[in-house]
């Protein structure tokens, strides 16, 4: 252990798979005292179990079950330092704007983009009583380009958290509190998998516009989420942080 999060209290959302479990176990690696919020009240236990951690069972779209989880981190070990606003949904009846119904549209707003909202304004109150924290929102590289795979209110939502992750961070720069938003290139995770499980020319025409050539494993997208969260990162806020393999560089990838 190398302690690059030592004596720090981290609550990652979204912590029983992909990314945010990959960010959890690092997290731990690293010294935090983790605090896992998920709606899987099943692994969510044994993950906090593995780790050492605290699990609080939680709908990130409820604003009370929201503040319950941070409230439950400041009690539990004294303090706010690290909130990875990670959780979100990609359902398969978010498409073309032609094809995604209003009902659809409002599911993913709220999963994804308001329940960041939720989760900075429960943080945030902590972090500028104690003047430090760093606030790591999950958007994508769909939030800073068009998507060859059209998910219409996924790319909107992520484009949401990228813009309200930028202002935070200005605002509160004074204050000691970082805000950056980590744009994932696709990732192969449930999420992806589930994605596309069904539609392998789906897959495929995601995957050859990535320059190296595959999707990223989740502990590679939590090593970056990992480096937001430290003090190696202090000089940094209100940053568009991609992690995509090169997509947003490319213009024509070689095959």
């Amino acid at each position: 252990m190398t302690g690059r999060l030592a004596d720090k209290t981290a609550v990652v959302t979204g912590g029983c798979s992909g990314i945010g479990l990959a960010t959890v176990r690092r997290f731990a690696e690293e010294g935090a005292r983790v605090v896992i919020g998920d709606v899987d009240t099943v692994k969510g236990p044994a993950v906090a179990q593995e780790v050492g951690g605290t699990f609080v069972a939680v709908d990130v779209t409820d604003k009370d079950a929201v503040d319950a989880l941070f409230h439950t981190a400041k009690t539990t070990y004294g303090s706010v330092d690290v909130a990875f606003n990670n959780a979100g949904i990609s359902p398969a009846d978010d498409g073309s704007i032609l094809e995604t119904d209003l009902e659809a549209w409002k599911r993913v707003q709220d999963v994804n983009l308001t329940s960041v909202y939720l989760c900075c304004k429960a943080a945030l109150p902590y972090m500028l009583e104690q003047r430090r924290g760093s606030i790591i929102n999950t958007a994508s590289f769909v939030a800073v380009m068009g998507a060859a795979t059209s998910q219409i209110s996924y790319s909107a939502s992520k484009g949401g958290v990228l813009s309200m992750s930028r202002e935070l961070g200005v605002e509160f720069a004074r204050q000691g509190i970082r805000v950056n938003a980590l744009c994932p290139g696709p990732v192969n995770t449930p999420l992806l998998q589930e994605l596309f499980a069904n539609d392998p020319e789906r897959a495929a025409r995601r995957l050859v516009h990535v320059p190296v050539g595959r999707f990223a494993e989740p502990s590679e997208i939590a090593n970056a989420v990992l480096f937001l969260a430290s003090d190696e990162a202090s000089f940094i806020t209100a940053s568009t942080f991609l992690v995509d393999g090169g997509i947003s560089g490319a213009y024509v990838t070689p095959l």
